[in-house]
């Protein structure tokens, strides 16, 4: 195989500054030259098992070639128009596919860059719904630790202080509630209720049943839907952030489809275009739609992206829902959620494995060893993964998988496995 050359790390350290990284203490980052389905090739030519597809992207496996051979054609008819006064085919066959499968009740789709403009969208629809009907409502209402991204509402609502620290002076006011664990749900409402009293409370959003950057925390569904009812009743704003739950890893298209009471917008990114390019969509109902529409102009929503709508990047989720719907990749999660449950039930008799939990394809656990979020223990049990060729990022001490569905059973009995390994060296 072909080698990058020899200088690339320090080529890398000269001109980039990485996520999530502070370039002081960190490692020199690692050259990946390559990937097929579930697998990242270094420029060593070491193979990885991408155990959590890429932060939840690549879902189809990586250069999936139905979904590169469909870009790769309108490649060749159109790659780019700005989507203010025109339009194209992709984006409404995007629309049309994808209102297809959302939560019930979604009707209109804004189209943004990345998960956090997914998310921020989703927030000035809500507090812009009640301004435009003249309601003073300006607080947003979010669960404790969650996560919702790095733009500056997104940061607003989330509640990890590790990625907020030097910004909190200048965020939107939230109120936070703790998320229902199937006991603490009267407590929940009544907190809500003395809220919304006394700030008017513009929207709720939250990540439904799992807090993917609070390190994969489960909560219980009928206290999320007994909030969400309360909320609505309340005219409250539901803004579903399914950034991370969305498109099957939850065993269901979206996680909202376990919950009886839906959203009022859903916030959809990852992989929502199976990781091959970057898009966020902001869908929304009717009746959100039709507050902003107006003879007053100042009503609209005035947001926009230079690369909304990109057809090659609609084309591209048009090709993932495509293999979503597909028997292959349904039975695919199916057999990844049976494997997963059953390896969870080996966990659960292992005395260092605490609070194992599954949902689809998403299995976690805690290691019961203290670590820091991102200390240097956690970079240890990092390294760990790669030095055994597989490719998983524990929050602190949370190991977690999200694979690939096209991952074989052979690496994914082979992922547990070093993961059964860690037991005996941490």
């Amino acid at each position: 195989m072909q080698t990058i050359n020899s200088d690339f790390r320090e080529r890398d350290q000269k001109h980039l500054w990485h996520p999530l990284t502070q370039h002081k203490t960190a490692a020199a980052a690692l050259p990946i030259v390559r990937a097929e389905g579930a697998h990242l090739f270094d420029d060593s030519g070491k193979k990885y098992i991408d155990g959590i597809s890429s932060w939840y992207t690549a879902v189809y496996g990586h250069c999936n070639p139905y979904i590169t051979s469909r870009v790769t054609e309108q490649m060749t008819r159109l790659d780019q128009v700005v989507f203010s006064g025109f339009t194209h085919e992709p984006a409404i066959k995007l629309s049309e596919a994808l209102i297809a499968i959302l939560p019930k009740g979604q009707q209109k789709l804004f189209f943004n860059d990345n998960g956090s403009t997914a998310t921020e969208i989703g927030i000035k629809m809500a507090l812009q719904y009640h301004h435009n009907f003249g309601n003073d409502r300006k607080v947003m209402l979010a669960f404790e630790d969650g996560f919702h991204g790095d733009t500056f509402g997104a940061m607003s609502v989330s509640g990890l202080s590790v990625y907020n620290g030097a910004f909190e002076d200048h965020f939107i006011r939230v109120e936070r509630i703790p998320v229902p664990n199937g006991e603490n749900t009267a407590e929940i409402l009544e907190k809500i209720q003395v809220l919304h009293a006394e700030n008017g409370i513009a929207g709720f959003i939250y990540e439904p049943l799992i807090q993917g950057a609070a390190a994969m925390k489960f909560h219980d569904a009928e206290g999320l839907n007994e909030i969400l009812k309360f909320c609505r009743k309340e005219h409250i704003i539901l803004v579903a952030d399914e950034v991370m739950t969305g498109f099957g890893k939850t065993g269901k298209f979206f996680a909202s489809d376990y919950l009886s009471e839906k959203p009022d917008i859903v916030c959809l990114s990852k992989a929502l275009t199976a990781g091959l390019l970057p898009m966020g969509i902001t869908s929304c109902s009717q009746k959100v739609f039709e507050a902003f529409y107006s003879e007053d102009i100042a009503k609209g929503l005035f947001h926009g992206h230079t690369y909304t709508a990109n057809p090659l990047a609609c084309t591209a989720a048009l090709a993932a829902i495509d293999l979503l719907h597909s028997a292959t990749m349904q039975n695919n999660i199916a057999q990844i959620r049976k494997s997963n449950e059953a390896f969870a039930e080996k966990l659960k008799r292992q005395p260092k494995a605490k609070n194992v939990r599954n949902m689809g394809v998403i299995l976690a656990f805690e290691l019961d060893v203290e670590m820091e979020r991102y200390g240097n223990l956690r970079n240890k049990l990092f390294r760990f993964f790669m030095d055994r060729g597989v490719a998983l990022r524990p929050l602190g001490n949370t190991i977690y998988i999200v694979p690939p569905y096209v991952i074989s059973q052979e690496d994914l009995q082979y992922t547990y496995s070093v993961i059964e390994q860690v037991f005996s060296e941490f």
